[in-house]
């Protein structure tokens, strides 16, 4: 589903925006669309970062110490070779 809307740019943003469109082989509306996602995205990610630091857990800890063991787990059963696909 699609919306029509009007929006107003300064002058520099709308020829940027367009260069930009233009270099990546999109319509102006497509680009558009495409950067306010991306920014609503940053938003949200970034929000969760926020609440993920605020809770005091420490998510990239936690990965490594998984892949650790990951690694110890095949060493373990597959000798160092590399596993089946």
């Amino acid at each position: 589903m699609t919306a029509k809307v009007t929006l107003s740019f300064s002058d520099e943003t709308i020829e940027e925006a367009r260069r930009f469109a233009k270099r990546e082989g999109l319509s102006l509306s497509a680009w558009m669309d495409q950067a306010a996602r991306e920014k609503a995205l940053r938003e949200v990610f970034t929000a969760h970062a926020a609440a993920v630091a605020r809770a005091g857990l420490d998510l990239e800890t936690a990965a490594l110490a998984d892949a650790r063991e990951v690694e110890m787990v095949d060493d373990a059963m597959f000798g160092g070779r590399p596993r089946a696909a």
